[in-house]
């Protein structure tokens, strides 16, 4: 369907014509009441096609986080951590760079900040201060925004991967959805990098393999969806019974423009319960790296460290 935006590959691949795009593979499975999906596209014309990088993307969606149950929290935090170990290199003890993108003065864009302040940290341990033996060294930071900083989040990256030299760098974000119901039980990892700002129409440069010199995988949460998304899907279920898809698709174009300005990027929704919904996913999201950064400690050892 045209005209709704969304930053997970899956959306953009339901909302496509699946048969036209022999470049993409997908597979679903199910576990311990949430869903993995994997959407792997392979060639140029299918990236092309969807609006997303050449890559792998796993997308795990549980229903059940919008309810308050720390058990289904801790278990979406471990079928998450064992996801992004199918991304991270395969290297054993590759430094790894975590990079929280994102303003820590806007809730609905602080994931990347909160996952970054709940982060084990472990380049400085050497030694005798070191914990563990097979501990990865691991360092992080939230660079803040362009507007803030006055310095691009590429730029800032790009320096510290050539000082520090990871073997990974794993960026964390929040993104924009296309479905309502997606936001504050999904996540999205992928191999392919991430377009800091995308979510919100606010594009910077990507952040990839080929930009920093060294493998990037990123990790994100819906927490916003476009205005013009919604005013879209109020409207076409209102006439999907009056006229063709041509009609309709004209139709939306004309509300889009008369209602919000032509500017679908302009004007974003958030959950009222943003607060509550990013410490729980910033909770989630950082034990699933911690755990997958440092698969040789147990559950009880990092907690401790922490």
């Amino acid at each position: 369907m045209p005209g709704f935006r969304t930053d997970l590959a899956m959306e953009a691949f339901d909302g496509a014509n699946r048969h036209s795009l022999p470049g993409v593979r997908v597979d679903r499975r199910e576990s311990d009441g949430a869903a993995l999906t994997e959407v792997e596209i392979t060639d140029g014309a299918a990236a092309e096609a969807l609006g997303k990088p050449v890559g792998r993307y796993l997308t795990l969606e549980c229903p059940g986080l919008r309810h308050p149950d720390p058990a289904k929290r801790q278990t979406v935090a471990a079928l998450l951590a064992e996801a992004l170990g199918q991304l991270l290199p395969a290297e054993p003890g590759a430094g790894a760079l975590v990079v929280g993108l994102g303003n820590r003065e806007i809730t609905p864009d602080a994931l990347g900040p909160a996952v970054v302040d709940r982060t084990l940290v472990t380049r400085h341990l050497t030694g005798d201060l070191a914990p563990a033996e097979d501990l990865r060294p691991v360092s992080a930071i939230a660079p803040g925004v362009l507007g803030v900083t006055g310095i691009e989040t590429m730029e800032l990256v790009e320096s510290l991967v050539r000082l520090v030299r990871p073997g990974v760098v794993l960026c964390v974000d929040s993104l924009a959805a296309r479905d309502s119901h997606r936001l504050g039980t999904t996540f999205q990892l992928t191999d392919a990098g991430i377009q800091p700002g995308a979510g919100v129409g606010n594009h910077r440069r990507a952040l990839n393999r080929e930009s920093v010199g060294a493998p990037v995988v990123a990790i994100g949460m819906p927490t916003v969806i476009h205005a013009a998304t919604l005013a879209r899907d109020a409207f076409d279920w209102l006439s999907q019974e009056d006229g063709d898809a041509e009609d309709r698709e004209a139709a939306l174009q004309d509300m889009e423009r008369a209602l919000l300005g032509g500017e679908p990027g302009g004007m974003i929704v958030t959950p009222r319960e943003i607060d509550s919904m990013i410490q729980d996913a910033a909770e989630i999201v950082a034990t699933a790296v911690n755990r997958a950064l440092q698969s040789g400690l147990t559950p009880a050892e990092l907690d401790a460290l922490i």
